[in-house]
Order: C-alpha cells, then sequence, then structure tokens
C-alpha cells in the first residue's frame, strides 16, 4: 500500500476553497490569528506527489492544533466545507489518523477536464504525516475483504462508504482524495506529470515557510481572489483589475510561542502596485477601527501593513486571551462568512 488517497472535486465553489486564505489575510489585517508551536516540514515523498498546477497549499501542525483549544475553535468557524468533508471522512477511515497523524496538508490545483472539454477542473487532494501502523491497517483492510485499485506499485483502497480513497507513498506519509485527485498525484510522484518540484518559485517560497507550525501558498490566482475579498468594496475600483494582474502569488504563517503572531507577505511586480495595494489596506484598517469595538480596535491597532521592495505586507501579534475574545467579536463573524 504506496499511497494514502481521499480527494474530492471542488470545482463547485472556487470562493469556499480559498476561504482558508482569506480568512487567514483577513485575520491579520483584523487582528485574528491562529496558536501553533513548531512547524511540520513535508517529506520528499509528499512534495513530489503534489501536482504541477497548484493553487493553494496548506500546512497544519495536527497535532499542535489538537492540543490548541483556540485553534481549534478558530479551525471550526474558517475551515471550508469541503476540506471538513476530507478530514472526516479521514478521520472517519478506521486507520486512527487522529492519533497517529502529526501534520495535514490540503492542496487544491489545477486539473485537465475529464471530458477533455472546456476549462479546467479544481481538485483538492490531502496529504497525513505521522508514524502509521501500516502492518495493522493492511491486516484491517484484509478482514475487511478490501480490495485495491492498482495503478502501477501503488495500491489505492476505499475510505469507507465516504466515495474517497487512500494510498500510502511510505509508512510516514498517505494521500487521500477522490479518484482523480489521487491518480494525479501518484502520476505526478511516479514522474508521469509534473510536481510542483519543477516550479522554482513555489518551491522557494516553501523553503522560506514550512519552518512555521501553520503556513499556505498561493499562486496568483489564488491570491487574486484573496486581496478581492479582503478589500471589500475597494476592490470596486476601476484600476483594480489592472492591478490585481500584478499580483505574482502569496504566503502566509502562523504561530503560538509567545502570544499569537501571524504574517502575510503579497509578491507583486513592481514596488508601486505593493505600494498601492498597502494604501488601500491602511485605508480599510481606519475604516474598520471607526466601526469596531474597543477589543476589535485593539487588534487593529496591533496589525501592522507595509510595502517594499515589491512585497506588501500584514503583520499582526496579540495574546491568547486577546485572541480567543476576538473569535465572539462581530468582526470576525463578518469576516468569516
Amino acid at each position: 500500500m504506496r499511497n494514502l488517497g481521499s480527494e474530492f472535486r471542488s470545482r463547485s465553489n472556487r470562493q469556499s476553497r480559498l476561504k482558508l486564505a482569506m480568512a487567514g489575510a483577513l485575520t491579520a489585517m483584523l487582528a485574528m490569528c491562529v496558536p501553533f508551536a513548531q512547524g511540520e516540514q513535508l517529506s520528499s515523498d509528499a512534495k513530489a506527489s503534489i501536482p504541477h498546477d497548484v493553487q493553494q497549499i496548506i500546512m497544519v501542525d495536527y497535532r499542535a492544533m489538537q492540543n490548541s483549544p483556540a485553534a481549534m475553535s478558530l479551525k471550526d468557524r474558517v475551515m471550508p466545507p469541503e476540506l471538513k468533508r476530507l478530514e472526516q471522512a479521514l478521520l472517519q477511515s478506521g486507520l486512527k489518523v487522529d492519533e497517529d497523524t502529526d501534520a495535514l496538508a490540503f492542496v487544491s490545483f489545477r486539473a485537465p477536464n475529464p471530458d477533455g472539454k472546456g476549462a479546467e477542473v479544481e481538485r483538492i487532494v490531502g496529504i497525513a504525516q505521522g508514524q502509521f501502523h501500516t502492518h495493522d491497517v493492511m491486516a484491517n483492510l484484509t478482514k475487511n475483504k478490501t480490495k485495491p485499485v492498482i495503478i502501477r506499485n501503488n495500491s489505492i483502497y476505499p475510505m469507507g462508504q465516504s466515495g474517497l480513497s487512500v494510498v500510502f507513498m511510505n509508512q510516514t506519509t498517505m494521500v487521500f482524495g477522490d479518484k482523480d485527485a489521487i491518480k494525479a498525484a501518484v502520476d505526478s510522484r511516479d514522474g508521469f506529470a509534473p510536481n510542483f518540484l519543477t516550479d522554482s518559485d513555489l518551491v522557494a517560497n516553501m523553503v522560506s515557510v514550512e519552518s512555521h507550525a501553520i503556513w499556505s501558498l498561493l499562486d496568483a490566482k489564488g491570491t487574486q481572489q484573496m486581496m478581492r475579498n479582503v478589500l471589500g468594496t475597494a476592490s470596486q475600483l476601476a484600476d483594480y483589475d489592472t492591478v490585481k494582474e500584478r499580483m505574482k502569488g502569496s504566503r502566509y504563517t502562523m504561530d503560538f510561542s509567545n502570544g499569537v503572531r501571524f504574517n502575510m507577505s503579497v509578491s507583486m511586480s513592481d514596488t508601486l502596485t505593493a505600494a498601492t495595494c498597502a494604501a488601500l489596506l491602511k485605508g480599510l484598517q481606519l475604516l474598520k477601527k471607526q466601526q469596531g469595538t474597543p477589543l476589535e480596535k485593539t487588534a487593529l491597532d496591533e496589525t501592522t501593513i507595509d510595502s517594499g521592495s515589491g512585497t506588501l505586507t500584514v503583520d499582526y501579534s496579540s495574546s491568547d486571551s486577546q485572541f480567543a475574545s476576538l473569535l465572539t467579536s462581530p468582526l470576525f463573524q463578518t469576516v468569516v462568512k
């Protein structure tokens, strides 16, 4: 059993699939963030199984998340339904991943339309890393007479009645998702299709964030959608469509070692565009401060927006107690809708 695959198609609601990224960006600007400790890096097999046309990668220290009530509370509010389905299918698969998993990653990527017509479709594949009891898993699958689908040396097993599948890349890495996403992942890992490691810019961005407890990378299209939602009505300005085409990609990180810390960086094609977007965000920050509660105003004061060398940056930090209070604030409820 070489690969754990359970994925589902995500073409029906693009905005929802990006919700974690949008919530992350808004969190920074509106003083919301997730607490985590040290980060977990993706294994070489996991990286190789990520298809080339990535829209977003989200990596979470699963062990730290489970140990943080505030983190779990935030996850329940911002995690898109599609990712919740994927995670629940994994947890209900009988693989004891809630006990054995150290880190979870979710990858949304673009793939050719199965019928060969029309626009590309978007799919999601999940990756779990940990110390998995593969011998027990195999014995249980044999006992239940579960038949795998074989692709080369990869045995892909169905996950109950969820319609999703799972495959082990090795004893510590499994990939899960729907059958089309799993096939894309194993083809990428086995060298039958390009994987994201051939994208030097994305790989460089991953190196800069993978030491954090939770991190995310977005491509240009994902970044444009995220910034449109962050800016709200400001994105309706006539020149926004011109500005958005200069957004090259983005990343954000979240940590919890001494309070809560969030950082987001958006790469622009030039210094002027980065400065323009920073000015728009600062204007929105002032507006939200006028409308917010005293707690929200204090949180916004802890948010720093800046630009330099063609990069827009947003930084936020707070105490644990302040963050816990913000979870139920009107401003937070508006952000995650």
